[in-house]
């Protein structure tokens, strides 16, 4: 591969083939509309290929209907990607496994989402962490496709021993802009984005040693300075990173906060964390006020994930003599669906749907190949409050592939567990976000609903103590129950689910009468606190002593600590799928029927003349046809947004 054919030579882009050009009078207002997708993760359409059934929760198809309201409510507008777009889905795993829509002869072809971002006039897009999942060729190929410009600023290829970026570090595009009399004035837009450097943990296998990232905040400043250095009016950040109460330039997964005080950014997208700024989960944030769409001052938008929402940054503009200067900003999303009213609030736009219609056929008939047999139906509805098969065929299948992998190895006497989350847990995805799958045939798209993240296989080593500390930060996961509150919540929802892992081969009790040990990011809360009790190795307490071989993917075993303490406790790289693991485990089972073995569950150790709390949490509708099977739970009621509310019965600990 030759990297150096990412690199854009020219960062300037102009709309037209010459430059606008009038005379300002002394003082003009101008209004900007800034929009922006972000986390798309192929989703062309309004289709879901894990469910295997239309929905309209998603689609770019149905985004680009507001995309053109909002056009039409704007004089002067320009669209811009924050990244994800090339995972997320089997379309995307298909597309990249097969490359059916790329000429390995002529080097043509477009893929299938950027074909349509191609159609809808897309400004300029950064990269995601997920655009490296198949490899930095795979990536190139597909950007190489797109009729708009790539920027990123913390990405350097490593070549001879020197750094050259991988992407232009910004772009600048003029723009003309008319005023409310129709008087045009040309604006030159800096264009600046980053990426998370924890891609060189998550995609180590195709990154390393060819390139290097650097933290967000250090380049991006840079690359700001530059932007305006070489006469950028405004400057958009594109950021595809999330927001956390982390106000310091170190190296972040989740860097919005201190990329807000930036000086010379006038509009802020980020994405990542697939939420909705502005919206009230950030409620009471620092630095972020919602009425107007700002954090620190500066106008910002998160539009959640899969086409759901539009961001949009509205900018109002003055240009005198002197130049440009914003007035004032204000960030806002709209959705696609009203949850409320179970109603799709757009039409997808027919000519982007046609365009996707070979490659959803395609995708299509890649999920509907046979693995193999599914004997006991699979949900996890309950996956967040107690053990469920669905996590237990992931672990029992990692741990099959653990075996093989340490045969051979110095490590194969060692104790193997798997740790493993469930993935699809409604939340933020909506209540359709579940997996559900009766007893029957099972196909590749019944493995993508069971683990639907690209991610490899990995094993590391660790002693008891570690063993812990991880399920510690696992248990993070629940708030601190009271022993007298009814209507208390048992999930935080700062804490992402797909990090709560259930660790499979030994038995263990979350306490959620103490306060959590760990963050959700990983942060020590409260160093005297311990939620994991009565953690035991084949009946015998878990000790320091004792060394295990824990089976998990790339990512726990390379960008988290509490998985990987030093750094150095990999012990397999296998570099094939988490997913490719499960298929093997199907088709060499044939019949599979996991049952849960409850290693692990929750209780109360606090006051002990009651039996029990209580506490609620939301799940699917349709999982009140489970609880036959789980007398500690009980349906409390439907919610407007398509959730129900459930109770849970949490044992005091004897």
């Amino acid at each position: 591969m030759k990297p150096a054919s990412f690199i854009y030579r020219s960062a300037e882009y102009r709309s037209g083939s010459e430059a606008a050009t009038s005379t300002p009078a002394s003082k003009r207002h101008f209004s900007l509309r800034l929009m922006a997708t972000t986390d798309l993760h192929v989703s062309l359409t309004g289709y879901d290929y894990y469910r295997d059934q239309d929905t309209m929760h998603m689609g770019l198809s149905r985004t680009a209907a507001l995309i053109e309201q909002a056009r039409s409510e704007a004089t002067n507008h320009m669209l811009f990607d924050n990244g994800d777009i090339l995972q997320g889905n089997p379309l995307g795993d298909y597309a990249a496994e097969h490359r059916y829509w790329h000429n390995e002869q002529t080097g043509e072809g477009v893929h299938p989402l950027i074909g349509l971002m191609n159609m809808l006039d897309y400004d300029a897009a950064t990269l995601g962490n997920h655009e490296f999942n198949y490899g930095l060729a795979y990536l190139e190929r597909c950007i190489a496709g797109a009729d708009f410009p790539y920027t990123n600023a913390n990405v350097y290829e490593v070549k001879e021993e020197r750094y050259q970026p991988l992407l232009a570090p910004y772009i600048l595009l003029h723009r003309k802009l008319y005023d409310a009399d129709g008087a045009a004035a040309e604006l030159c837009v800096g264009v600046v984005g980053v990426v998370p450097p924890q891609i060189m943990n998550w995609d180590r296998k195709h990154l390393e040693g060819h390139i290097e990232a650097l933290d967000m905040v250090i380049a991006a400043k840079q690359a700001v300075k530059e932007a305006r250095q070489a006469g950028a009016d405004i400057v958009v950040l594109l950021a595809h990173c999330g927001y956390a109460e982390e106000d310091t330039p170190t190296v972040s997964e989740n860097a919005v906060l201190p990329l807000s005080r930036l000086a010379g950014v006038d509009a802020l997208f980020f994405g990542h964390a697939h939420k909705l700024f502005p919206g009230e989960e950030f409620a009471g944030r620092p630095g972020v006020d919602l009425e107007e769409g700002t954090i620190h001052g500066i106008p910002a938008a998160e539009p959640g994930v899969w086409g759901s929402h539009l961001g949009l940054i509205d900018l109002e503009l003055e240009h005198t003599t002197e130049g440009w200067s914003v007035v004032t900003g204000r960030g806002t999303v709209r959705p696609i669906f009203d949850p409320v009213s179970n109603r799709a609030l757009v039409e997808p736009i027919a000519a982007l749907e046609q365009a996707a219609a070979e490659a959803h056929r395609k995708t299509l008939d890649y999920i509907h190949t046979p693995v193999g047999q599914l004997d006991v139906p699979l949900h996890s509805y309950f996956s967040l409050v107690t053990d469920t098969p669905v996590v237990q065929l992931i672990n029992e299948a990692q741990r099959y592939a653990g075996a093989r992998l340490l045969e051979q190895t110095p490590y194969a006497a060692l104790p193997l567990l798997s740790a493993a989350a469930p993935f699809k847990t409604g939340g933020r995805y909506g209540p359709l976000h579940y997996t559900a799958i009766v007893p029957g045939g099972l196909t590749l798209q019944h493995m993508s609903d069971i683990y639907s993240y690209a991610n490899t296989f990995c094993i590391v080593r660790l002693d008891g103590d570690e063993v812990r500390e991880w399920l510690e930060w696992s248990a993070g996961l629940y708030t601190t129950l009271l022993a007298d509150e009814e209507q208390q919540s048992l999930l935080d929802a700062a804490f992402s689910p797909f990090n709560f892992d259930v660790i499979d081969g030994l038995s263990y009790r979350i306490d959620v009468s103490v306060p959590p040990r760990y963050s959700a990011e990983g942060e020590l809360l409260h160093a005297d606190s311990h939620r994991i009790v009565d953690m035991t190795y084949k009946g015998e307490p878990v000790t320091a002593a004792m060394e295990f071989a824990v089976a998990t993917n790339q990512y726990r075993a390379f960008s988290t600590p509490l998985a990987n303490p030093d750094g150095q406790r990999v012990i397999v790289d296998a570099g094939v799928e988490n997913r490719e693991v499960l298929i093997d485990y199907v088709r060499q089972h044939g019949h599979i029927a996991p049952i849960a073995d409850h290693n692990w569950s929750l209780c109360y150790g606090g006051e002990q003349s009651i039996t029990s709390v209580h506490a609620v949490f939301q799940s699917s509708p349709d999982a009140r046809e489970w609880l036959n099977q789980h007398p500690e739970l009980a349906f409390v009621q439907q919610e407007p947004d398509g959730f129900a509310t459930y109770r849970m019965s949490v044992p005091v600990k004897g």
